[in-house]
């Protein structure tokens, strides 16, 4: 059975910074690309992050670059999401997500693996 579980979230003032870690379990992730959905109050689940599994590429959404930054550990079968600069628009619980394809170069919302959730708040 798969899972992924995140972890790390909390609360953080806006500026600072946080890691979040999402280890899977179940199956090896490492031909998957892994990454990192959130999702607001009253918003749809937006894209955040994803690390291909290559190992070479990265892509962002346009809100978080500069400031986050994916990374990966294959040995451990673990995805994380580097936060810093933290502004209260990034407040949302975020999911880890795991595409169900092997070799695919993004994570296609309708066939991955989704973790629970971690809450992240930032206060003004």
């Amino acid at each position: 059975q798969v899972q992924l579980v995140e972890s790390g979230g909390g609360l953080v003032q806006a500026g600072g910074s946080l890691r979040l870690s999402c280890a899977a379990s179940g199956r090896s992730f490492s031909i998957h690309t892994m990454g990192w959905f959130r999702q607001a109050p009253g918003k749809e689940r937006e894209f955040v992050a994803s690390f291909s599994w290559t190992g070479k590429n990265t892509d962002y959404a346009d809100s978080v670059k500069g400031r986050f930054t994916v990374s990966r550990d294959n040995a451990k079968n673990t995805v994380y999401l580097q936060m810093n600069s933290l502004k209260p628009e990034d407040t949302a619980v975020y999911y880890c997500a795991a595409d169900k394809s092997p070799f695919g170069g993004t994570i296609r919302a309708d066939n991955a693996y989704w973790g629970q959730g971690t809450q992240v708040t930032v206060s003004s």
